[in-house]
């Protein structure tokens, strides 16, 4: 009779592990599509900045449901949520908080801002001017907010979804790309089909809210500690060598590829790697595969780059120039 050895029931329990994340993941993926109709590729974008531990900036016209989508993933999560309506008249102190005299104590205490929890929505994250925005800089980066000198830690998780909106130009402020580069994905949501379209129409006039998806129905799958504990796992994924060049290559390429002026920087190559353990996590995979980074790229890279004036004027998007690299640089083989 063979005695299993320690490191095959090692082998066995983070299979068994994964697997649960796994099934998770992809239950809190079927949950949404209940909320939001169509927009697989957001959604997943979405649970993978999630998984992945990042913020993700969501772009689209008015009405295809980006605040939908942040507000179901906030009931399904059982934890704290903070929504910053951005308008041109917002102050930094109303995003991280301010000192308030207490006549009480006569003693300044400090009044946190809707920034320290764990899921915030900025809405319309252009609206408001540069120093604004900035406020943000601090709490994507370091997880903390600086007030009255102290460092104030915000809760884990912690993620940042903001929404903008691509077409209008007056009354909004272009983001820095100093601020884009903390946002490890972006998003872009597209009209529904048009059998989404009907299915949609069909649901939303059965409500009795006027023109929007309740949420309410939705289940609570994940607490704090649950997004924490995928986080991990996605994290102790293996990665190949070969896969690691790979995505390290795909950011390299676009500092010197032709009709980009500006490429992406060392962010984007750990972006990928994490968006790719991410994506292995919720396709249930044992390990990270080619395309796992390659089905992230588009959204890690499109907000990092530049076209070059001539290719703009020409009309060519970035996604069709980002595409063309992707299809020329190869993939590892394994």
């Amino acid at each position: 009779m063979s005695e299993t050895t320690p490191q095959t029931n090692d082998t066995v329990a983070t299979a068994s592990r994964n697997q649960r994340a796994s099934q998770l993941a992809q239950a809190l993926r079927q949950e949404l599509h209940k909320a939001v109709i169509g927009q697989h590729e957001v959604v997943d974008g979405l649970l993978t900045a999630l998984i992945a531990g990042g913020h993700v900036l969501v772009e689209g016209v008015p009405g295809l449901g980006k605040t939908l989508l942040v507000r179901a993933l906030a009931r399904c999560f059982c934890g704290e949520f903070s929504r910053i309506q951005f308008t041109p008249d917002l102050m930094p102190s109303d995003i991280t908080g301010h000192a308030v005299y207490d006549i009480a104590s006569e003693q300044f205490k400090l009044r946190k801002g809707p920034v320290f929890t764990n899921l915030l929505l900025a809405d319309e994250i252009n609206r408001a001017p540069a120093k604004t925005q900035a406020a943000l800089l601090e709490v994507m980066q370091e997880r903390q907010v600086t007030l009255e000198g102290r460092a104030l830690v915000v809760p884990q998780p912690f993620m940042v979804m903001a929404t903008q909106n691509p077409i209008e130009q007056e009354g909004t402020y272009p983001l820095p790309e100093a601020e884009l580069d903390r946002f490890m994905l972006m998003l872009r949501m597209d009209y529904p089909q048009a059998d989404e379209e009907v299915d949609m129409v069909r649901q939303v006039t059965r409500s009795v809210r006027t023109d929007i998806l309740d949420v309410t129905a939705l289940r609570v799958l994940l607490q704090a500690k649950d997004v924490q504990a995928l986080q991990k796992i996605a994290s102790e994924l293996p990665v190949d060598d070969q896969v690691l060049d790979y995505a390290v290559r795909l950011a390299r390429e676009t500092r010197n590829w032709p009709g980009l002026t500006l490429g992406a920087g060392p962010r984007a190559s750990i972006a990928l790697v994490r968006c790719g353990r991410a994506r292995a996590l919720l396709r249930g995979g044992e390990f990270v595969i080619p395309d796992d980074i390659k089905g992230c790229a588009l959204a890690v890279l499109r907000h990092r780059v530049r076209l070059s004036p001539e290719l703009d004027i020409e009309g060519l998007s970035v996604d069709q120039l980002l595409q063309r690299l992707l299809n020329q640089v190869p993939a590892p083989r394994l």
